[in-house]
């Protein structure tokens, strides 16, 4: 477990508001800083993660939204490397935890530690009172120590002896874990994996990726050079402008009509929840904020339908046995999915979101 910057103090009580939502005419003239910030980011990021944009794009995406990101795969490929390479993109306080199944929900959140000298009890935090916590190899914990990390994902809080402590802001979770078929390792629960806004799968990188790592980081550390590009300070702001980005009527049933897909596929045996609709909203504002414009397509819904929705869903024991994956499900619900037409989706074309790239890695 390790902590890279010091804690400051811990207050108890309720989680501040968010900074409040901008009008129309304060997000279009903030529109030009924020895509030039979230592009520093995304250079950032793809100094150390080579040859995969399309990964680095929704993962700034779900920075941008306020979310938490669950990134899986077999070791190896860049998981942990993505995850730090977002953490010093900002300026910002970080907080590492290695998972292991000894590790105690305390030793994440904080515990209290009683003074002889004072006769009192001091409350020592935790890793989660940072504002990027890197959570490494995540299933390799309990059940009860992942779900530790429950009430700071959705709420900014955690509550300690009877007491709530608010979480400092913005709060990004970013884990990784192996898959479940590996050793050692523990399933993340329905109720853990629906509070990640994304899941993603790195993958093998192709042939021309893999050599320009292999010149760039034989003899350097690809970290050595990687300096912030923004402020904790500057992301809440953009995430406040982010949420008041429109989303007409037609595209919000259209994330609807995605998520009731998900509950009467014949595939499946949980579908999406209702808060997997409104994180698909999020971060498809997100999505449309970062190519500059105040409004979002059903071409936004689509490119994240796959890394939003495909980890929350249970398939059925006969698509398991067929060999078929949750993110093929999704394919076929986008597919089958009539695009909206009307005022606020113009210039959208329907596509079929890129398979394997962003892929579910478990099959």
């Amino acid at each position: 477990m390790q902590t890279d910057h010091a804690t400051s103090a811990v207050s108890a009580g309720h989680p501040p508001a968010p900074p409040a939502e901008p009008g129309p005419d304060a997000l279009r003239a903030g529109l030009g800083e924020l895509v030039a910030a979230t592009g520093r980011v995304r250079q950032a990021l793809e100094t150390v993660v080579t040859g995969r944009p399309d990964l680095v794009r929704v993962t700034v995406a779900v920075l941008l939204a306020g979310g938490h990101l669950l990134v899986e795969d077999v070791p190896g490929v860049g998981k942990t490397t993505l995850a730090k390479a977002l953490a010093r993109s900002i300026d910002c306080r970080v907080g590492r935890v290695q998972f292991t199944p000894d590790l105690l929900p305390s030793d994440l959140t904080g515990v209290n530690i009683y003074r002889s000298t004072s006769g009192e009890f001091e409350f020592r935090p935790g890793p989660v009172f940072n504002n990027v916590v890197i959570g490494d190899e995540i299933n390799r914990a309990s059940p009860k120590t992942q779900s530790a990390l429950l009430e700071c994902m959705e709420e900014g809080q955690t509550t300690i002896d009877g007491t709530t402590y608010t979480l400092p802001r913005p709060f990004l979770v970013v884990a990784t874990q192996n898959p479940v078929e590996m050793e050692g390792t523990y399933p993340l629960p329905e109720a853990q994996r629906d509070r990640f806004m994304a899941r993603l799968a790195v993958g093998y990188p192709d042939n021309a990726a893999e050599m320009t790592m292999l010149d760039a980081q034989q003899s350097a550390d690809p970290f050595a050079h990687l300096e912030p590009v923004t402020t904790a300070e500057a992301m809440t702001r953009y995430t406040a402008w982010t949420r008041a980005v429109h989303a007409a009527p037609a595209v919000k049933q259209y994330i609807i009509d995605l998520a009731v897909g998900t509950r009467d596929h014949a595939g499946l045996r949980l579908g999406a929840s209702p808060r997997a609709s409104l994180q698909l909203l999020r971060v498809a504002k997100a999505h449309a904020a970062m190519a500059g414009r105040q409004h979002v397509l059903p071409d936004d819904v689509q490119a994240l339908a796959v890394p939003v929705l495909a980890h929350r869903l249970i398939l059925s024991t006969e698509s398991r046995l067929a060999g078929v994956s949750a993110t093929e499900v999704v394919q076929d619900i986008v597919e089958r999915t009539a695009i909206p037409a009307g005022p606020g989706t113009v210039g959208s074309v329907a596509r079929r979101p890129a398979a394997g790239r962003l892929a579910d890695p478990s099959r």
